[in-house]
């Protein structure tokens, strides 16, 4: 169960920095530079992880038993610049936590 999280944590800080490039440097070489192609490889990869980062929450949910309202609050910090990288933190505290017990 351990490796869950932790794996979840891994991905939810990738996806953050994927989604931070997108928007500051693949997003102005697209519109500024004329390089679509920017947009395309960096947004591919940020659609995996994006995928990969809900996939992993809705298994943490269930194996640590976790309500809605985390989920949903982890997919609202999935939709804010930087809001994955902010609850790092947090939830690396719930995963030591969890593995307490």
């Amino acid at each position: 169960m351990k490796k869950t999280f932790s794996l979840f944590r891994k991905v939810a800080i990738a996806e953050g920095i994927s989604f931070f490039v997108l928007l500051s440097i693949a997003m102005p070489l697209k519109y500024l530079a004329d390089m679509p192609m920017a947009v395309t490889i960096v947004g591919s990869l940020h659609g995996v992880l994006f995928v990969a980062f809900f996939f992993l929450a809705r298994v943490v949910k269930v194996d640590y038993k976790k309500y809605f309202k985390w989920f949903a609050k982890a997919g609202l910090e999935s939709l804010l610049p930087f809001g994955t990288i902010v609850m790092y933190k947090e939830w690396k505290k719930e995963e030591a936590d969890a593995n307490v017990i």
